[in-house]
């Protein structure tokens, strides 16, 4: 592949790679955002290579009709050629869901896919993308996770599973998976069951050279802030695709649990061996030397945030009414580092094979028992400053009991921060937050409250603070004091999301360029480019982390396309990558459209706009009609 150019400019460095489809010696990858004549190019490396068609026949989608009980593999239709992950789940869900459908009614689709780079030795290419209609938001919805059902897939040829139909009433089946062989069968013995209970009962079933999908209470209840559970390498239900509430889709199909056995899979076919493992290497040594993906994150988790977000004063404290919290320092990832090699845990540790960042780890109680994994930093967030509470022991005990019971920690933590400021329990009341969340777990009225998210805990109990996107909460960044995240908050196509286009990167970490995070000039632009560099690494499979090297080091984002290129025998350009990403954003979009939003949904809440944060005292200031620009690519 040609090497780029690049300059460094306010926006950060900017590659500019010679094109041969526009016949110009060199051409400015942002501004291909406009061009449209790339998706004929990608279409036809993709459908005349005969590699990638050779692919497509050897992988199937899987089709699970819940109302029947059968199961069929297909081969790949010729409009979901060239797609994995996001960009798969997105395209299926545009095609063959009604916008207007119930989230948990029979039309509506529940997708798995690997992503496109799956079941190869790329470092972090394990995720998997869940898409659906969202019960949380009614957006289109993908949510990404780790662990080892991505690549356990992939390995076996399947592309895809996609769940539809309606079961019989009160009756719950599993899914096994193996090498082609596809069975449904009653499940009714794990009823009630929390994830880790579940897990167990199947391990005693199918071993423990597996991976296992599965539900909690939550999802069996359809409560919109359930999550889709998925086991690590130690077998333990502590990955989930959280976001939107697609627990509760897979509890409405009355699916509670997927076996995925890779025993007899294997390495997925590369066109060109060599190439591939050339860029393979080169990938794996950016994430090697760049310093978020080898020092920060590797030692101290995503939790290393705490103190440098606090210190931009852009925590969202106490229900996002102030941008530091005071007890920062307990909940830090330093302290979360210290913490658990006094108690002999395990620092550095990755939540799926072939991780090389290793952003998690294993916390011990301070008798060394076993509570979770590492509590991530925006889980951290949610039930530490945002709740007032400065008490990591107790935050990795929600932790294990949000991930039993299948629930979004994020939003979870911000509506009991919402029903915290009602009065219901009061801030930095920790034993009271771990009896909210129990409350959820045993399915009271007020736990189904709870489990419905914080903008309906915000309505039932008239707060007016209610920190929400189309009805999703916002993560752990308050967005008037990091705007290019505000940004992507209100024009993301799944509602209130950081990893749609993490802004803070660049507007914080200077990743990628210098974008002051306290004025709003230049954020939109911000925020477009990497909702349209997400999408790509969501469809390719890769764990978004991926993106600190890949923004700051050209061969890291080189090596990255000359992988896909050897792994199917194409030759697209960065130019071609980038259309990638506009089409998977175009297709979301236009669902959303004909689900009935418009950009008056592309708004945050009326107080982040008149109510000034501690201790910069800025508002979110981006111009309304700047957000509706956003999509104009």
């Amino acid at each position: 592949m040609e090497t780029p150019l690049c300059f460094k400019g306010k926006m950060g460095t900017i590659y500019m790679m010679p094109s041969r489809y526009h016949g110009e010696k060199i051409l400015p990858c942002q501004n291909l955002l406009k061009s449209t004549k790339l998706y004929a190019r990608i279409f036809l490396l993709i459908h005349l290579n005969p590699t990638m068609r050779k692919e497509a026949a050897m992988f199937k989608i899987l089709r699970v009709n819940m109302s029947d009980l059968s199961v069929k593999a297909e081969d790949i239709p010729k409009e979901y050629e060239g797609l994995g992950g996001r960009g798969m789940t997105s395209a299926i869900v545009a095609n063959e869901v009604p916008p207007t459908c119930s989230a948990i009614g029979p039309n509506n689709k529940l997708v798995f896919a690997p992503g496109l780079l799956g079941g190869t030795n790329c470092a972090n290419s394990g995720r998997i993308s869940v898409g659906g209609k969202s019960p949380l938001t009614g957006t289109i919805k993908e949510a990404n996770s780790g662990g080892q059902a991505g690549q356990y897939l992939a390995k076996l040829g399947i592309a895809a599973i996609v769940v539809e139909g309606f079961p019989q009433e009160n009756r719950l089946y599993k899914l096994y998976v193996g090498k082609d062989k596809y069975e449904l069968s009653p499940a009714n013995d794990l009823k009630g069951l929390g994830n880790y209970a579940t897990v167990e009962k199947l391990k005693a079933q199918f071993g423990e050279k597996v991976g296992f999908v599965s539900i909690g209470q939550a999802g069996e209840w359809k409560m919109a802030a359930a999550s889709i559970a998925i086991t690590d390498r130690e077998l333990r239900p502590t990955r989930h695709a959280g976001r939107g509430g697609l627990g509760a889709v897979m509890g409405s199909k009355g699916l509670k649990a997927i076996v995925i056995d890779p025993s007899e899979g294997e390495m997925a076919p590369i066109s060109d061996k060599d190439a591939f493992k050339e860029a393979a290497k080169r990938f794996v040594n950016a994430l090697k030397e760049h310093p978020v993906t080898s020092q920060g994150l590797t030692n101290y988790g995503t939790d290393i945030l705490i103190n440098i977000i606090n210190e931009a004063g852009g925590l969202p404290t106490r229900n996002f009414s102030s941008g530091r919290f005071e007890g920062a320092e307990k909940v830090a990832g330093e302290t979360l580092n210290k913490i658990t090699q006094e108690r002999k845990g395990v620092v550095s540790h990755g939540c799926m094979a072939g991780c090389v960042i290793r952003c998690s780890g294993i916390f011990l109680d301070e008798n060394g028992e076993y509570v979770s994994k590492w509590p991530e930093y925006e889980t951290v967030w949610a039930w530490g400053p945002n709740c007032g509470i400065d008490d990591l022991d107790a935050i990795a005990r929600i932790d294990r009991a949000c991930d039993d019971y299948g629930l979004d920690t994020i939003e979870m933590g911000n509506a009991i921060a919402v029903a915290m400021e009602a009065g219901v329990k009061q801030f930095g009341d920790a034993a009271g937050a771990e009896e909210l969340i129990a409350e959820v777990g045993s399915g009271t009225p007020l736990g189904r409250i709870l489990g419905a998210g914080a903008a309906v805990v915000g309505k039932s109990f008239g707060v007016r603070r209610v920190p929400v996107v189309k009805n999703q909460a916002l993560p752990a960044y308050d967005p008037r004091a990091i705007k290019g995240i505000g940004v992507t908050y209100a024009t993301s196509t799944m509602g209130a999301d950081h990893t749609s286009g993490y802004a803070v990167a660049t507007n914080i970490m200077k990743v990628g360029g210098d974008v002051d995070p306290l004025k709003p000039e230049g954020q939109v632009e911000l925020s477009r480019n990497l909702q349209i560099a997400t999408a790509v690494i969501d469809t390719l499979g890769l764990c978004l982390f991926v993106a600190f090297p890949v923004m700051d080091m050209p061969d890291a984002f080189n090596a990255m396309v000359d992988m896909v290129n050897a792994k199917y025998g194409l030759s697209l350009t960065a130019d071609d990558v980038t259309a990638l990403g506009q089409r998977v954003l175009k297709l979301e979009r236009d669902f959303n459209q004909r689900a009935g939003f418009t950009p008056a949904d592309d708004r945050l809440p009326e107080f982040f706009k008149t109510e000034q944060l501690p201790p910069h005292n800025e508002v979110f200031d981006v111009p309304d009609d700047e957000l509706d620009t956003l999509f104009n690519f």
